[in-house]
């Protein structure tokens, strides 16, 4: 497995798709949440938290994360690559867990610069030091796991096609109906039980710093099983 993690890291930092992804991300948080004049910037709310930030984050890396993964498999299909991997002394999970892995530590080194805004916010508040961190930490764990979710969502995606742009569209789609499509179905129907289908209220959960084993038995299970399905279609090839 370990192989293929390092094979897909340094792939990704040896084109354009790490840095664009890193920046991307950490731009437009910062554009939204420190200079741009709207509901999101953290400076207008009069508060000491961070709470736009666990808002706008889902969206972005609903975008991103695809960006991340849509080459992991498609792009061996499409080179026939997948093909030489198969005859090495690995065998498909490890290939799939070597790639999720990877885009999973892109994913964490895109989050990281963003515990500046925590310092920023505990520097302002009033007095100083005075912010939920316990809040805040359990809402930085609910977006780890909404990250390794959608990092399983775009490799199961990835390995459904040989062009990029379709996994990229496909995982973008999945993705989207899952964090939000579900919540908006479980509204009309007025129904907890497919609310709680649907990664959004999840995720929401959590970032209010409640750490419920439900919750982490939901992220789990469903990264586990996008996983599991990549893994079989690899079987099937």
């Amino acid at each position: 497995m370990y192989p293929i993690l390092k094979k897909e890291f340094n792939s990704f930092f040896s084109s354009s798709i790490a840095y664009l992804v890193i920046g991307v991300f950490l731009v437009s948080n910062g554009l939204f949440l420190w200079v741009f004049n709207g509901e999101l910037n953290i400076l207008n709310t009069g508060f000491a938290d961070i709470k736009s930030f666990f808002f706008l984050a889902p969206w972005l890396f609903l975008f991103l994360i695809p960006a991340i993964t849509m080459k992991s498999f498609a792009d061996e299909f499409n080179t026939g690559t997948i093909e030489i991997l198969q005859t090495k002394p690995i065998d498909n999970w490890q290939m799939v867990l070597g790639k999720f892995w990877a885009s999973l530590l892109l994913i964490v080194i895109s989050i990281l610069p963003t515990f500046i805004y925590v310092f920023s916010i505990n520097t302002l508040a009033n007095p100083e030091g005075n912010i939920d961190f316990g809040t805040i930490l359990g809402a930085y764990f609910g977006l780890l796991f909404l990250g390794t979710t959608y990092a399983a969502i775009g490799l199961f995606a990835s390995s459904l096609t040989k062009n990029q742009i379709v996994a990229f569209i496909t995982s973008i789609c999945i993705t989207f109906f899952l964090f939000y499509g579900v919540d908006e179905i479980a509204n009309i129907f007025q129904n907890i039980t497919i609310l709680k289908l649907g990664i959004k209220s999840h995720f929401i959960s959590i970032s209010r710093g409640v750490i419920d084993s439900r919750d982490i038995v939901y992220f789990i299970s469903v990264t586990l099983f996008f996983l599991f399905i990549t893994k079989k279609k690899l079987d099937n090839e």
